[in-house]
């Protein structure tokens, strides 16, 4: 793969990464940086790929470890008193967005491929490197914790 082709290939796989790092993230600054990191880093491994028709797996991969990587670096230095407060319309998605934080790890993968990235079944179990059978157990479990859960915040 060549340099044309893989920012073409870029971008257009760039709204799909940049859905998938802001629902990690919360933050458009932190996901914009995550997306670019992941680019970046892509470019410089790109001689690493070995199928090139796993591309969008592969470029998915290196976003899902940048996001991993800023949440710990957040988790670690960010103070409380610099939370930004919620814009409005981000206080709508409040309860459906703390109740996918809560998800266990594996469950929290499944649910923001599927659901706020546009993932197939397919494309999630490449990404995560699991059986496509554990990616819809995973996503039935899931729902019905989110399911359970927002039944609780709406009553």
């Amino acid at each position: 793969m060549d340099m044309e082709e893989f920012a073409r290939r870029v971008e257009r796989l760039r709204p799909r990464l940049y859905r998938t790092a802001l629902c990690y993230l919360g933050s458009e600054a932190q996901a914009l940086d995550a997306l670019d990191e992941a680019v970046y880093r892509g470019l410089r491994s790109l001689k690493q790929l070995r199928q090139p028709e796993f591309f969008d797996t592969w470029l998915t991969r290196i976003l899902l470890r940048e996001c991993a990587r800023e949440l710990k670096r957040r988790s670690r230095f960010q103070p409380l008193e610099t939370l930004p407060e919620p814009s409005p319309e981000e206080l709508d998605a409040l309860p459906l967005r703390e109740a996918v934080a809560r998800l266990p790890k594996e469950l929290r993968d499944v649910v923001i491929l599927r659901f706020f990235s546009g993932f197939t079944q397919a494309e999630t179990a490449r990404t995560l490197d699991i059986p496509q059978g554990t990616v819809a157990t995973r996503q039935r479990r899931a729902l019905q914790l989110l399911k359970l859960d927002l039944e609780e915040a709406y009553r």
